[in-house]
């Protein structure tokens, strides 16, 4: 494993240990899914430019169109939440109750 790969993937491990094991403020939440996301569009980036496939090309834009609706989406509910809560923090939410 080169140290670049090495890199990504310990960048996506990390973001995936932080979501997995810090999970008190939505915020610190979607920040880790965006590390995650970032980390998989710098690897999927540089996987389409070693094996020069052309057809993939646009695969790594896309990625990055649906990590922005995935952050915009996840901005929207951190807003209503903290608006209807009065907090972000993720143990005082119930989602049993409506």
């Amino acid at each position: 494993m080169t140290p670049v790969h090495f890199s990504f993937s310990a960048a996506f491990i990390l973001g995936l240990m932080g979501l997995a094991f810090h999970r008190t403020h939505l915020l610190s939440a979607l920040l880790c899914l965006e590390g995650m996301m970032l980390s998989l569009f710098m690897a999927l980036a540089l996987w389409t430019l070693q094996t020069e496939a052309t057809n993939l090309s646009a695969a790594p834009m896309l990625l990055l169109a649906f990590s922005a609706c995935e952050a915009g989406t996840g901005l929207a509910l951190l807003v209503a939440t903290a608006r209807t809560h009065g907090s972000d923090r993720l143990q005082s939410l119930n989602l049993l109750q409506c």
